[in-house]
């Protein structure tokens, strides 16, 4: 290429070979330091003509005001519920996300997650670790529960639901779903899952995985009133995003025993978390890190960065990139 490039912002750092790319088309500017502030970002963006920023950065108005030469902001993750859509659209902005790289990754923790809260790993590592075993084990100091022969309930059956669902074969497990939109007969089959009412799979469930998106409209959509609902030996699972559960109302079933466990990735205003959460024997919290692995993340930031190479025009896919959520905006 020649003559003078565009500018794109990386708000974190990527792998070598993903900025490598970029720098075939753009002059890159990567942020080194800590995460920016919002105010911080609508800095950095001056003078940019597309960013890629992670799943946790706000994309608002108030970021995006004055930035007329911006055309394209990519998400190097799934989730893209930091940024205000109808904010990208009106400023005629193209946004994509990275769905797909991380599905079987998430996954595979969601089975980690359900195996230690079950088993109550965590409590019996950390009892070891403190040197209090100094005689024979009793066994049931940590009783758990199998998950053999259990009923598994997913709310939320896209690409990480099916794949939760498939890896429930081994555990001979009756799999019960509720999606905004029913799988077709295939699908149902492949991931041997059965469509029920929201309000079945809280009631049937011994183990329930919130695996949807989260949107104004399902914000608390796990609360008092469903809590009551569950099992008090269900166990509850987020891997999703916080907003979907009523974190004091899972606190407070989880201390009453009105629930026998939770194992939860995800936060409402995270990295702050419900203190009520913090303390509990039954619960197993984790930093957002069910898509933590260096193959997911590659995967993420190379598509992030073939969307912003096609979003502006380059590229064997120039002008079709991927995972757009505003498509109307490619038309102008």
């Amino acid at each position: 290429m020649s003559g003078t490039k565009d500018k794109v912002l990386v708000t974190r750092p990527l792998f070598p070979d993903v900025v490598d790319r970029l720098r075939e088309y753009f002059e890159v500017m990567v942020n080194e330091g800590p995460r920016y502030t919002s105010e911080q970002l609508h800095d950095a963006l001056s003078g940019m003509k597309g960013a890629i920023v992670a799943g946790g950065e706000k994309i608002d108005d108030r970021v995006l005001q004055g930035h007329t030469g911006l055309k394209a902001i990519c998400v190097s993750a799934a989730g893209f519920n930091n940024v205000d859509v109808a904010a990208l659209t009106r400023a005629g902005i193209i946004g994509t996300n990275s769905p797909g790289p991380a599905d079987e990754t998430v996954a595979d923790f969601t089975w980690g997650l359900m195996i230690a809260t079950a088993r109550r790993l965590v409590e019996a590592a950390f009892w070891v670790e403190r040197g209090e075993w100094k005689a024979t084990a009793m066994a049931s100091r940590f009783f758990g529960s199998n998950l053999c022969d259990k009923t598994l309930g997913i709310l939320g059956m896209g690409r990480i639901g099916q794949a939760i669902a498939r890896r429930a074969v081994g555990f001979r497990m009756n799999v019960l779903y509720n999606n905004r939109r029913r799988l077709d007969t295939g699908l149902e089959v492949e991931c041997r899952a059965a469509y029920r009412t929201r309000e079945d799979v809280l009631r049937e469930a011994d183990l329930l995985v919130l695996a949807m998106p989260y949107s104004p409209e399902n914000h608390h959509l796990i609360g008092a009133a469903e809590l009551r609902l569950m099992k008090p030996t269900a166990m509850l699972f987020n891997i999703a995003r916080g907003g979907l559960i009523d974190e004091t109302a899972l606190a407070a079933a989880l201390r009453s025993g009105a629930l026998a466990g939770a194992g939860l990735d995800v936060f409402e205003a995270e990295p702050v978390i419900e203190p009520g959460l913090r303390d509990l024997p039954n619960v197993i919290l984790t930093p957002h890190t069910a898509g933590a692995t260096e193959e997911a993340q590659h995967g993420l930031a190379s598509m992030a960065a073939d969307n912003l190479i096609a979003a502006l025009g380059f590229g064997p896919d120039a002008g079709r990139p991927c995972g757009v959520f505003n498509p109307e905006v490619l038309g102008k």
